[in-house]
């Protein structure tokens, strides 16, 4: 007898089925990316404070960033910036040195799924090339004040390994350790906002 293949699909709170395999727009709600990503700590967990350093609150400092860096930008982009990690909330964040180390078939799962999710927000399926590259840098950016601010890396450590931040970028700028409804709320609102701004 055959065995059956393994299961490649995952039960949301919402009650959706996302199949990792084939994901489709419709099995994906933003109430189930926040609440994921609200509880997926950044740094393996490995962060100064009372709470994980979540992919919410990154995702929110990072859609700062790329909006302080990109003065006009279009809500479109913004949105993209603000749902850059969005497929963590089903496959976790793995640091990139797990990533080398998984190899292609990581980045193969993470762009089927960031497509899915681009799709079902009115995004393109791929963000051009141009857009995302700004978003790498206030990516960069933001792993730098984290690095710096809550996981224990000197700044000498923090230039060498993410670049150093323009002094005016940061400026301002807060690494805030809260509860995961409070981060889940606050980025679920964010997302309400820039896609009515749309």
């Amino acid at each position: 007898m055959a065995k059956a293949p393994p299961r490649a699909w995952q039960r949301m709170l919402s009650g959706r089925r996302l199949d990792l395999l084939d994901p489709t727009p419709v099995d994906i709600e933003i109430e189930d990316i926040a609440h994921g990503l609200a509880f997926v700590a950044r740094w393996n967990g490995q962060t100064k404070g009372d709470f994980a350093y979540s992919v919410a609150e990154h995702s929110l400092l990072v859609e700062a960033l790329f909006s302080r860096m990109n003065p006009g930008a279009p809500a479109k982009w913004q949105l993209a910036a603000l749902l850059h990690d969005a497929p963590e909330y089903v496959i976790g964040d793995m640091i990139s040195p797990v990533k080398a180390a998984v190899g292609p078939d990581y980045g193969a799962l993470d762009d089927r799924l960031a497509a899915a999710v681009h799709i079902r927000f009115g995004l393109p399926a791929a963000i051009p090339a141009a857009v995302k590259k700004q978003i790498k840098k206030a990516d960069k950016v933001s792993a730098w004040l984290e690095a710096t601010r809550i996981a224990g890396f000197t700044v000498v450590e923090a230039n060498r390994f993410f670049g150093v931040p323009a002094p005016e970028l940061i400026d301002g700028m807060q690494i805030t350790l809260r509860p995961p409804v409070e981060v889940r709320n606050d980025f679920t609102a964010r997302h309400a906002e820039l896609l009515a701004a749309l």
